[in-house]
């Protein structure tokens, strides 16, 4: 187990370094930083003096290097519109978002397994043809539309929760249904189609010959074994969450690190930006490392490659 712990750290550490190699390009995308910061109208003197205090005439790889070891320190730089480290401004944001994203993925959890058992359990049923339809109307609808619907329906109409902002816990009922009613497609199916290859397994079958408890059968033997994949699935959802979750807080103005993800594009603040998409690039590493590593401690032969 500590082997295979340490090669997934070893991947997972070289997935890190390209990525953060990505991250820095960012800044050079969109053409000169130096005049991106100054501004179109900005004199000659006012670039060379820009390019001078942030060292953007240096080669791109002396760039690279020290902005990795600042990185690595938790320095990622200031932010162009705040003038204020970025590390400050996500740490203040990034709570609102984590909060939204474990609270998402939970929801999509509690209603996607038992959907996704009930319908392998009795395939082509009523109950099956409700989850599949559930799972393609998930799919279809895009989440801002969903969003929207939900804001003049329980909020406009109903007046049963607030539209927007973060100042209580009901303002993140809507915000959690979108967000983790786009996850809960991928993880029933996935769940169904676990559950009926593992009920059809001979050690399932073996179970119930012996009279076991259909229930303790269902739920000891064959989910666990079914739920593995689902880990991994809930894992990388996770991380699609921390991103999504742009779309989802600028509709209902929760002051997250997604809305903030908006408000930098907008006001072209590359270095918030450039950190943003590296912290969450990270945090999408560490679930996809730790639903490895859960598997692996579930399932021994995972361990063996």
């Amino acid at each position: 187990m500590l082997l295979y712990i340490l090669k997934r750290l070893g991947l997972a550490a070289l997935v890190a370094l390209t990525v953060s190699a990505i991250s820095f390009s960012l800044l050079f995308l969109a053409g000169d930083p130096a005049i991106s910061i100054a501004g179109e109208n900005a004199s000659s003197e006012d670039i060379a003096a820009i390019t001078e205090r942030y060292g953007f005439d240096r080669p791109l790889p002396v760039q690279y290097a020290d902005w990795l070891v600042s990185a690595a320190q938790g320095d990622l730089g200031r932010s162009w519109y705040f003038d204020l480290p970025t590390t400050q401004i996500i740490g203040d944001r990034l709570g609102v978002t984590m909060t939204l994203g474990l609270l998402a993925i939970s929801f999509a959890l509690i209603l996607a397994i038992p959907m996704g058992v009930a319908a392998a359990v009795r395939p082509n049923s009523l109950i099956d043809r409700a989850a599949l339809f559930i799972s393609v109307v998930g799919q279809a609808i895009p989440s801002f539309w969903f969003g929207l619907i939900l804001i003049v329906v329980f909020s406009i109409k109903l007046g049963l929760v607030p539209a927007s902002g973060s100042d209580s816990w009901k303002h993140f009922i809507l915000p959690t249904v979108v967000l983790g009613y786009y996850a809960t497609p991928a993880i029933m199916r996935l769940t169904r189609a676990g559950m009926i290859e593992v009920l059809s397994a001979d050690y399932i079958r073996t179970a119930r010959a012996k009279g076991l408890n259909p229930r303790k059968v269902l739920f000891k033997h064959a989910l666990r074994n079914a739920v593995i994949p689902v880990i991994s699935l809930a894992a990388v959802q996770m991380g699609f969450m921390l991103g999504g979750s742009i779309v989802v807080e600028s509709i209902f103005a929760l002051h997250g690190a997604g809305f903030l993800a908006w408000e930098s594009i907008s006001r072209n603040d590359l270095p918030v930006m450039q950190a943003l998409i590296l912290v969450f690039s990270m945090f999408y590493i560490l679930f996809t490392f730790l639903a490895d590593v859960l598997n692996a401690w579930m399932d021994p032969r995972l361990r063996v490659g």
